[in-house]
């Protein structure tokens, strides 16, 4: 049974989300004119009030304006300022209530500033994409923007005819009118706001293998010009596929989708169902193949399963990280073993004061926190053996598919497959700054 955690505020991102409610689902439908940059929005929030009355509660909502607020059909007093939209109904919501929230709002979307530069919507230079990791999300809709807070979604988008619209989901109609099309897409797994991916531009969509009876359907859309790169570099991707399945659980979600852009991007970026790869990450030489690999597993390990809050992100990065190396073991690379060797010698050589379960927001998205989460990944592995380390994989993404969860949480799972106490093990990985020794003896071959 997934469950999700919300018991306060993200120590991280305290302005960020807002625990007294819990969303159930969201209904967008959205106007895009890309010349302009001009985007114009309803949103209909379907929402459950938490143990308390809720007399107030707040969206996360970025610099447009506001042209109407309903709860219940009925006007609230609202204000919006600094990001925030406070909300006081004419009547509170009963606890454990639920409840709806219409929002209308219009303005040009830009990305919310943040420590790693502008995050969220992104105008390219023909079309736009949204890239949210970890708050930006509000640049472009309302929400109730924390990663435990996950709900169901449909959005539906109109936009020039000439360009193409991708969402993470399942793509319900695409209805052409005149100059306009308007696309609608459903995302029925519970997902965290800053996962609900959009790409457009002209793209040219082609499958990806043939993912026959029960297969995962797996979709690219990528600049015409650019196809013969990337027949090459994604060629492997419907392996990966089949490998996590094996190793990870089934694929959580109906379908998968990649997206190649025109322009360049210093990181691949997952959504739900949905990757977003520069065309710098496509070079005919499968040079990004171990992205490929690892934006594919954190479809499993950060998307259905989830961060309680930020301060658990090593579980997302931790383990695809090691997805890159089980990949690399699996097609004929080097071993994880050898991965993870490498990595504890570049570590070894690095200041030694992340903290991995709660790195600090400042830390967070530091390359060490890839690479030690990796080693304390292969560190579980090395301790369990290879027929227990894969069953508690695949028992951890069963268990709490479409929720979320924290450190404690992963700990106290993966002690019950082992039989030995990991106490240890995970105090020198987890919780202190100093790099324990390389873990042994070397793994044995996945699976």
């Amino acid at each position: 049974m997934a469950v999700q955690q919300s018991a306060g505020q993200d120590p991280y991102f305290p302005d960020n989300g807002d625990f007294r409610y819990r969303v159930h689902r969201y209904e967008l439908a959205l106007d895009y004119r890309p010349g302009p940059n001009r985007l114009s929005g309803t949103a209909r929030i379907n929402a459950i009030a938490g143990r308390s009355p809720l007399s107030e509660f707040q969206l996360n909502l970025a610099d447009f304006r506001v042209g109407r607020v309903r709860v219940d059909g009925r006007q609230p007093h609202y204000t919006h300022r600094a990001g925030r939209l406070r909300v006081r109904p004419a009547k509170p919501v009963r606890a454990g209530a639920a409840f709806t929230v219409e929002v209308q709002w219009s303005g040009n979307p830009k990305p919310v500033t943040s420590p790693w530069g502008g995050i969220g919507w992104e105008e390219l230079e023909d079309g736009a994409l949204v890239a949210s990791q970890p708050v930006g999300a509000p640049s472009w809709y309302p929400c109730n923007d924390r990663p435990s807070d996950k709900a169901s979604y449909q959005i539906s988008i109109t936009t020039p005819s000439a360009y193409a619209v991708v969402a993470g989901g399942r793509l319900l109609t695409r209805t052409t009118k005149a100059s306009t099309t308007t696309w609608v897409y459903e995302q029925s797994a519970p997902t965290s706001s800053y996962l609900v991916g959009l790409a457009m531009g002209k793209y040219q969509t082609v499958l990806l293998g043939d993912p026959g009876p029960g297969g995962v359907p797996q979709h690219g859309h990528i600049p015409a010009h650019l196809l013969p790169r990337f027949s090459r570099d994604f060629a492997r991707q419907p392996a990966m596929m089949e490998l996590f399945q094996e190793l990870f659980g089934p694929y959580p979600f109906d379908e998968y989708a990649v997206v190649v852009t025109e322009e360049e991007l210093d990181v691949p970026v997952e959504a739900q169902g949905l990757s977003l790869f520069g065309a710098n990450h496509v070079d005919g030489a499968r040079g990004s193949e171990r992205l490929v690999a690892h934006e594919l597993a954190h479809q499993w390990f950060g998307n259905s399963v989830s961060i309680a809050d930020w301060r658990h992100i090593w579980l997302n990065e931790g383990f695809a990280k090691y997805a890159e190396w089980l990949w690399s073991e699996r097609s004929g690379g080097r071993s994880a073993h050898q991965h993870a060797a490498s990595a504890h010698r570049l570590l070894s050589s690095l200041p030694q004061d992340l903290r991995l379960a709660d790195p600090g927001r400042k830390l967070m998205f530091d390359d060490r926190l890839y690479e030690r989460g990796g080693l304390a990944v292969h560190a579980v592995r090395c301790a369990l053996g290879d027929e227990a380390f894969f069953r508690m994989l695949r028992e951890w993404t069963r268990l709490h598919r479409g929720g979320s969860a924290s450190t404690a949480v992963f700990t106290a799972h993966a002690a019950r497959f082992a039989d030995e106490p990991l106490h240890d093990l995970f105090t020198a990985w987890l919780h202190e700054t100093r790099l324990p020794p390389l873990p042994g003896p070397d793994a044995r071959a996945a699976g």
